[in-house]
């Protein structure tokens, strides 16, 4: 995905913020990277008013940065206000959601689990607890939010991915993952260490609410399924969805709609345990 023009991110804030909900566009220091962060976070109604509210994170894909989201979904905002949910969309670079071993200017591992999020906890009216925290994102982001939850289930109750790189594995040459680990052929050990397939050993049935969707003309397709099948050799109960799409804005413009769908359950659930029964 081509990155967003400037123009194009203003004139996309300046049609979000006649919504109810506030959209502010931030710079979050990173102390470990040593630099700030852009991050667009979209605040309900409800949290405005000063009630706690849970929190969504939408971790966009190689190529796209914080305007990513509220670009491929201009109705987060009314979403938001609808279901009272803050949505927090970080600025990841090309960086898969890695603390790179190489690059110490692109640590996004510690920064969305560790900054980022005491950030927001401070200064929003968040439900402080995994309960009301969930992660999700599209390709590479999708591999981060499969990444993270399952290193930071004490962070994330649910995470989700769409169109997930969610094995990095077969595609050694591409979206410049060799910059952040090295040459595949030259550092299998640390390719292997870095991709969500060998991360499953960290979960059990239960620890993580989950979904994972994938077009039928995505070229992750068939990784996807490779993932859905070991999480139910281990037994971990999960929603897992093939949909007519690609890989492409038309297929997350839609996807989101589910997920939304499924986080909003599960938010609810936690507010009212009987909606959970």
């Amino acid at each position: 995905m081509k990155k967003l023009g400037l123009c194009l991110a203003v004139l996309l804030l300046t049609a979000l913020c006649a919504q109810a909900a506030r959209v502010d566009t931030l710079s979050v220091a990173s102390p470990k990277m040593k630099r700030n962060i852009p991050v667009v976070v979209i605040v309900p109604e409800q949290a405005l008013a000063g009630n706690s509210c849970p929190t969504l994170y939408l971790l966009h894909g190689h190529g796209g940065n914080a305007f990513t989201w509220p670009t491929i979904k201009p109705e987060l905002p009314q979403m938001a206000d609808r279901d009272g949910i803050i949505v927090v969309c970080p600025d990841g670079e090309a960086s898969w959601y890695w603390d790179s071993p190489l690059r110490p200017e692109s640590q996004f591992e510690t920064f969305v689990v560790r900054e980022l999020t005491a950030w927001i906890d401070s200064r929003y009216p968040t439900i402080k607890d995994r309960k009301g925290r969930a992660i999700t994102g599209l390709s590479m982001g999708g591999h981060g939010s499969m990444w993270l939850s399952f290193r930071h289930k004490d962070l994330f109750g649910a995470a989700g991915s769409t169109s997930g790189g969610v094995d990095i594995r077969p595609f050694p040459q591409s979206w410049g993952m060799s910059n952040h680990l090295g040459k595949e052929a030259e550092n299998q050990s640390r390719w292997d260490a870095h991709t969500v397939m060998t991360q499953l050993d960290r979960i059990q049935d239960g620890d993580l609410s989950l979904i994972i969707d994938c077009g039928t003309e995505d070229f992750f397709l068939e990784v996807n399924r490779k993932f859905h099948q070991e999480l139910l050799k281990r037994g971990i109960r999960h929603d897992f969805i093939i949909r007519p799409g690609a890989h492409n804005i038309n297929y997350w413009n839609n996807s989101i709609d589910y997920q939304w769908i499924f986080f909003r359950k599960y938010f609810k659930g936690y507010r009212d345990p009987a909606a959970s029964k």
